[in-house]
């Protein structure tokens, strides 16, 4: 029976080490990427534009162009009364 039953095979102690070492290296890392979400949750994020801030950029951007209020109406099929 005794030839049938295998032996355990025991590690040394710097295997176990350096088994130990991979394991920290690992979780470094894994703590590194969630230093780096937690950065980008924290972080402020670009206010968005409301409509009206839309249409004041794209307006003041034809004026820059050179274009008047009456061009930018008539490309737009637009007619004043």
């Amino acid at each position: 029976m005794s030839e049938e039953t295998k032996k355990r095979v025991r590690r040394s102690a710097e295997e176990i080490a350096a088994e130990i070492d991979d394991k920290i290296a690992a979780h470094k890392d894994a703590i590194k990427k969630l230093e780096q979400r937690k950065a980008e949750v924290l972080a402020p994020k670009k206010p968005r534009m409301t409509r009206a801030q839309k249409m004041k950029l794209v307006l003041d951007k034809a004026k820059e162009a050179g274009m008047s209020v009456d061009e930018i109406a008539e490309k737009l099929g637009v007619t004043f009364e």
